[in-house]
């Protein structure tokens, strides 16, 4: 997460008001800062928007709610594929993709759409969307904006998710404490492949891993993100990697 940029726009939101409102705050930003006609945050499930967070006008809100309605669309794609989703032009490159969709959107007057999902490791957790009334590519800095937009609504949603901090915390505060529990849901998403279970169940192993060896969530989650960590089914339930003998060697020819 790139720390200046995010830190900028969290501080924004803080000095704004309580992290409720933060939500509603930056797509607001980000709609004043991209140009857009309309910016929407949405949570979402496996296999689409969940939740509207928060949306502002320009067609966003009605945008956000089609697609969850219909079960297709930029946001929906994004989701699923775990990429940004770029359609500078509807009505050339999305009728065939999104037939549903594409009518209604270009009828309430939106030509382009930009879904950038938002993750946390192998984690998806919710879906930036901007929206225009004109057809046309993001240019370098609307993109740059977009990236950093998303990367802060993460930071956001992470905040808000584990009910941490308040409103005098600063951007900069923000973010470190956000990498932190970062770590946690990367850990879970990694745990989950190593074990083919749940991220549910992967969450409670990291728990009860880290409650029977008596140290933090945050301790054993940085162990498995930086792979000193393995969890299996053996019966102790971990296996701790070997060390790294290219390191060794190198430090021993470094003392020489």
């Amino acid at each position: 997460m790139p720390g200046a940029a995010v830190a900028r726009i969290l501080a924004s939101l803080a000095a704004g008001g309580p992290s409720g409102s933060w939500p509603a705050q930056l797509v607001e930003d980000c709609r004043l800062a991209t140009r857009m006609s309309g910016v929407g945050l949405a949570v979402t499930g496996p296999d689409g928007p969940a939740a509207v967070l928060a949306a502002t006008g320009g067609h966003a809100q009605r945008m956000e709610d089609l697609q969850f309605g219909l079960g297709e669309g930029p946001c929906v794609d994004a989701v699923r594929s775990g990429r940004p989703v770029l359609v500078p032009d509807l009505m050339s490159q999305a009728s065939r993709r999104w037939p549903a969709f594409t009518p209604e959107a270009t009828e309430a007057g939106v030509q382009a759409a930009f879904t950038f999902p938002l993750q946390v490791g192998a984690i998806e957790i919710g879906v930036l969307d901007l929206y225009r009334e004109t057809s046309g590519e993001l240019d370098g800095a609307q993109l740059s904006q977009a990236l950093a937009f998303a990367d802060a609504a993460v930071a956001v949603l992470l905040h808000l998710q584990d009910g941490a901090g308040s409103a005098a915390e600063t951007g900069a505060e923000v973010v470190r404490s956000v990498d932190r529990r970062a770590a946690v849901h990367q850990a879970t998403g990694m745990i989950s492949v190593q074990l083919d279970v749940s991220l549910a169940a992967a969450m409670s192993r990291l728990r009860a891993h880290a409650f029977v060896a008596g140290r933090s969530i945050l301790e054993v989650a940085a162990d498995v993100v930086a792979r000193r960590l393995q969890f299996d089914d053996s019966d102790t339930g971990t296996t701790a990697a070997p060390p790294d003998r290219r390191s060794s060697r190198t430090g021993e020819e470094d003392s020489q």
